[in-house]
């Protein structure tokens, strides 16, 4: 018996726990329950991987090599990550980001099981950071496109209603609610289509200040004369 695997297995647990709460706090899909199993799975498979190299005999004529089950987890996480990789009806793809700390989680392990301690301490900290914290440094410190985002808005409208007018309209609604410039609302995407009832819809994707409130914008549109009905969506 030898206590450094479990020393590993036990740092491996620790590790995707700390994964797990930072997905956890921004209620993603990978929970602590998920990245704990895939960091210690991972662990042991790339231990069993070692041993078994050096443990059972070899000839000359058969040669083992001691990551190769480990190079297996990379392909296997991949199916896993895909499970959370979404994509909604407004045709945005969301779980990139939750699918990418599922692959980080099994590389962790891996680490871990062969022995790389400080590096696995190392990248946990450069994960965290990369999520949480230089995302928003660079919004700081970047242009101003990077302080913006989208929204998916469907507006139904009277048949045979001017779009131009609404879109000029939403447009200089949003600089009248906006403190500055760099407030302002500008239409990114359009998409018309005709209504079984005669009435029109446009599908708009928006880019909007961060400040932004979406009810704000939502009822800016909804004011707009010959408007019917307003969808709003963040994404």
């Amino acid at each position: 018996m030898n206590p450094e695997l479990f020393i590993k297995l036990t740092i491996a647990l620790f590790l995707g726990l700390l994964i797990g709460i930072d997905r956890q706090l921004k209620h993603k899909p990978l929970g602590l329950k998920t990245s704990m199993i895939i960091c210690v799975a991972s662990c042991l498979v790339t231990i069993v991987s070692i041993q078994a190299a050096y443990t059972f005999p070899r000839t000359e004529f058969m040669m083992m090599d001691p990551l190769r089950l480990a190079a297996q987890i990379v392909s296997g996480i991949g199916f896993l990550g895909a499970g959370v990789i979404l994509r909604r009806n407004n045709d945005v793809i969301s779980g990139l980001t939750t699918a990418a700390m599922i692959w980080a989680s099994g590389g962790l392990g891996i680490a871990i099981g062969a022995g790389f301690y400080l590096e696995a301490f190392y990248s946990v900290l450069l994960f965290i950071l990369a999520i949480n914290l230089l995302p928003n440094v660079v919004k700081i410190i970047g242009p101003n496109k990077l302080r913006q985002r989208d929204l998916a808005v469907k507006i139904v409208v009277e048949p045979n209603y001017k779009m131009t007018e609404l879109l000029q309209l939403i447009e200089q609604k949003g600089k009248r609610i906006a403190d500055d410039q760099k407030k302002e609302i500008k239409i990114r995407h359009i998409k018309i289509k005709d209504l079984e009832n005669g009435n029109q819809q446009i599908g708009l994707t928006l880019s909007a200040s961060e400040k932004e409130y979406t009810t704000e914008i939502y009822y800016v549109i909804k004011k707009i004369d010959h408007v019917l009905t307003v969808e709003v969506e963040h994404l």
